[in-house]
């Protein structure tokens, strides 16, 4: 066959992808076919309707110099140095010049060139297979990053609201504090047994209604309470004695409980924490409603 080289790793390399398509040049068909290259053209032309242009084309001026430029400066010798616009064939296109040609050399080229198209198709697609891999890997680690992220997330907004603090924290632990009921929107409630005027000194700074629920007999003297509504109006006081633990209650929905009387936080070990438990605020709303 003339030295013609038919293993399928060389035809690959002739196998080219134009318009998301993989063709072959009508020039490289014309030397494994043996014959020149009009003789390929001139086929297609003298049967026009065997070769709709799904089958093959022309490359238009700009497609030819792009293709011929970036790629395959070789093809502009076997042109003699011009830019013609090579015809391109598909698969369908080179089996359906085949039957055309009809020889012998036809009949084993176009075989070998029907297996350079399937092993190009069968790379391409393992090529997708890896690449879709590699997405799935990468995509895999985007949504473990973003879990991760989101655990971190969890975690600091966990933190955020339960928290402990140690003797001598003081600082930490009223700002904290603070924070909390400034997060209220209308209403406060603060259950403390031993609430006494360092209390006042801290809900001054909340533009909410504040309902302080305290022991009778306690730190909060009846002139402090006055003092501070006559330039506040926010405050009103309640007296009992069946609470031991500390809460603040936001809004009647949200509860926090704190585990010390907030005139001695900080000069023990003692934690803030924020109770998820729906059943547990509203029962504890129950019993504050009849007090206030």
């Amino acid at each position: 066959m003339n030295n013609i080289d038919l293993k399928e790793d060389k035809i690959e390399n002739l196998i080219y992808e134009i318009r998301g398509k993989q063709v072959m040049l009508d020039s490289d068909l014309a030397k494994l076919y043996q014959v020149e290259t009009k003789r390929i053209n001139e086929a297609v032309k003298n049967n026009k309707d065997k070769f709709p242009e799904r089958f093959s084309w022309k490359l238009t001026k700009d497609e030819s110099k792009t293709f011929l430029d970036e790629n395959f400066d070789q093809k502009m010798e076997t042109r003699g140095g011009r830019y013609s616009c090579p015809r391109v064939f598909t698969e369908q296109g080179v089996a359906m010049l085949a039957t055309i040609l009809k020889s012998k050399v036809a009949t084993q080229v176009s075989i070998a060139i029907m297996d350079a198209f399937v092993a190009m198709r069968k790379y391409i697609s393992n090529s997708l297979i890896e690449h879709q891999n590699l997405y799935d890997l990468v995509l895999e680690d985007h949504h473990r990053i973003n879990n991760l992220e989101d655990t971190f997330r969890k975690f600091e907004e966990k933190r955020k609201v339960n928290e402990i603090y140690f003797d001598g924290q003081i600082y930490d632990a009223y700002s904290k504090i603070l924070d909390i009921f400034k997060s209220a929107k209308s209403k406060l409630i603060i259950v403390d047994s031993y609430a006494d005027k360092i209390l006042l000194d801290i809900i001054k700074v909340v533009d909410v209604k504040v309902t302080i629920i305290t022991k009778s007999n306690n730190l909060l003297m009846k002139q402090d309470i006055e003092n501070y509504n006559k330039q506040y109006h926010n405050l009103t006081v309640k007296y009992d004695n069946t609470f031991h633990d500390r809460y603040f209650i936001l809004d009647n929905k949200i509860l926090y409980h704190c585990g010390s009387s907030i005139n001695r936080i900080g000069y023990k070990t003692f934690s803030i924490t924020l109770v998820g438990d729906a059943d547990m605020c509203r029962l504890l709303m129950d019993k504050i409603n009849k007090i206030v």
